[in-house]
């Protein structure tokens, strides 16, 4: 009598059929690939991020050393120059250009406007990390302007 019993039970019992599995495995596998996709770009945009953050490192380290200098040092003269510069185990390429300020008359005041461009070389860190970094600075001299009264 407790076989009858078990037997009924059983039959009363329903699994997944090999359809509804192979359904639940598709659907599985869709999203698995769309999270993975999304761990791939975050990823990419971490990487460039992190070269963001020493490519401007290295633009305040440029930018730093210009303001160090005397206002009449050769290094402040106005023109470009561009040099290649290795920071946390990157190359990037370094653009100074400074520039005289100028009166409406065209006189040249004295304001010098220092911009340093820095951008990653080299790598297949791919596109996302090549964007450069560019700062913009007013570099003056101490000595006291025709507006200033002593």
């Amino acid at each position: 009598m407790q076989a009858h019993t078990e037997n009924k039970h059983r039959k009363n019992e329903r699994g997944f059929s090999l359809i509804e599995t192979s359904i639940a495995m598709v659907v599985m596998m869709v999203a698995g690939l769309a999270v993975s996709s999304l761990f791939v770009f975050s990823l990419q945009n971490n990487v460039g991020g992190n070269e963001r953050a020493l490519a401007m490192a290295v633009a305040q380290q440029q930018l730093e050393q210009l303001r160090s200098v005397d206002f009449a040092d050769a290094t402040l003269i106005a023109g470009a120059s561009t040099a290649t510069v290795r920071n946390g185990g990157h190359d990037y390429s370094v653009t100074r250009t400074i520039s005289n300020e100028v009166n409406p008359d065209g006189s040249n005041k004295q304001l010098r406007k220092l911009t340093i461009t820095v951008t990653p070389l080299g790598g297949s860190r791919g596109n996302w990390t090549r964007s450069p970094v560019t700062l913009v600075s007013l570099r003056s001299t101490r000595a006291p302007g025709a507006f200033l009264v002593p």
